[in-house]
């Protein structure tokens, strides 16, 4: 099959990309910068690079027409200019409007989970794009995680950082909001097991390990797996600015994406029960394993 893939040069898109050309997918990378893409590496003459922009229509010639499936990996939440839930919203309709001249049988979407009644900015953002490009005359089928684990995710970086960074952490008391960690590995597993298989065609899906713990958890077990002693206590007061300067000051993150993240943090990431890790023969991986994966770089 010929596949489109978008976010191609983000830490989702690099891992996808030799799962699908070892499948013997014909695989086209859309890229704003195409020399981000070292396609040479691959060793694969069933991959090529076009240079793309959705925030750009007139850069959206260069995909072609025949393609069989496309995956939208695409986010701005990291953006420093700008609103990043209008640009999200401009990227996914020029997405689709570009899709609907293509013979494209199905979109594979990831987005975040969004059960909750009061979702923060860049969950609601992640809701709308998954309306828009439901609005297509093709199939969409969407995965919604939560926090990823796996040595390039944002999430887990944080988690890091934090837990090898501070001995003594005062933290907000989102510490004790409660998710659902997916590992990277399942991730993968899940976005390609759902390519062209009819039975997801405009379905979403929660995809999550089997462990639901909060965030202050997920931060004494990477400190036990690294054999720190760490100590962490939460205030019950410390507003959204402090909350994401502290991550900013602390971590890798940069501040736009420290707030959107710490807005999302507040909101409880579980995901609702469906089959489709069974349809898909896929075993949940448990926290503790992702994350020791995560830690030795081993997926």
């Amino acid at each position: 099959m010929k596949i489109l893939l978008t976010g191609s040069t983000g830490y989702i898109g690099q891992k996808l990309l030799p799962v699908l050309l070892s499948s013997g997918h014909e695989v086209i990378c859309a890229a704003r910068d195409t020399k981000k893409i070292n396609s040479e590496k691959y060793g694969s003459d069933t991959l090529s690079v076009v240079e793309a922009d959705f925030l750009k229509p007139d850069t959206l010639g260069n995909i072609p027409e025949s393609i069989d499936a496309a995956y939208y990996l695409i986010h701005s939440m990291s953006a420093s200019k700008g609103d990043f839930r209008k640009m999200e919203e401009v990227s996914a309709n020029n997405f689709k409007d570009r899709m609907q001249n293509t013979a494209v049988k199905q979109v594979i979407y990831l987005s975040g989970i969004v059960n909750e009644e009061n979702l923060s900015k860049h969950l609601s953002s992640r809701k709308n794009v998954e309306r828009i490009l439901g609005e297509g005359n093709y199939a969409l089928t969407t995965l919604r995680a939560g926090i990823i684990i796996g040595s390039g995710s944002a999430s887990f970086q944080i988690i890091r950082d934090l837990v090898e960074k501070l001995p003594v952490m005062i933290a907000p008391r989102w510490l004790n909001t409660t998710s659902q960690p997916v590992s990277i590995a399942n991730v993968i597993e899940f976005l390609s097991g759902i390519l062209m298989n009819q039975k997801t065609f405009n379905r979403n899906y929660d995809i999550g390990g089997p462990d639901i713990l909060t965030y202050k958890q997920m931060l004494q077990i990477y400190a036990k797996v690294a054999g720190l002693k760490r100590w962490i206590g939460t205030v019950p007061v410390m507003t959204p600015g402090l909350s994401s300067y502290w991550l900013y000051f602390i971590t890798s993150a940069s501040y736009p994406l420290a707030r959107n993240l710490v807005d999302s943090m507040k909101v409880e990431i579980i995901c609702r029960p469906n089959d489709l890790a069974e349809m898909l023969n896929i075993t949940p991986v448990p926290y503790l394993h992702a994350l020791k994966e995560a830690i030795n770089d081993t997926y």
